[in-house]
């Protein structure tokens, strides 16, 4: 059993491919780091999909996202790069990452990005 972050990410079939529906993850104790201070950043994490012929795999996921931990990442960086990554292992018929951070310096920041696969 692995305790360690890890960039790995698994899937396992769909196993309802001739059906849309939506799956969604709330990940409340994603962590990064400012790459201007250093300084801890805290978000919530919400992935939302409609899968195609495979699924994001829930331990890895938790690995994956564990791995930003201590990396310097903007905000807006870092949403782009889980959808990136999640949209290139598992081709979503539609896919939307939102980083909801905690408020830094007085600002509370929200980063949406979506994906939709072209028809």
């Amino acid at each position: 059993m692995s305790t360690k972050p890890s960039k790995k990410l698994e899937t396992f079939p769909n196993p309802r491919p001739g059906r849309d529906y939506k799956i969604t993850f709330n990940c409340p104790e994603f962590t990064c780091l400012c790459p201007k201070t250093g300084q801890p950043d805290f978000a919530t994490m919400i992935i939302s999909y409609t899968p195609s012929e495979v699924c994001v795999e829930l331990k890895s996921l938790k690995l994956y996202l564990w791995s930003f931990r201590d990396e310097g990442c903007f905000h807006e960086d870092v949403c782009n790069q889980i959808l990136d990554d999640l949209v290139a292992l598992v081709a979503p018929k539609q896919m939307t990452v939102t980083g909801d951070f905690l408020v830094r310096g007085g600002i509370h920041t929200v980063v949406e990005v979506s994906h939709t696969a072209p028809d």
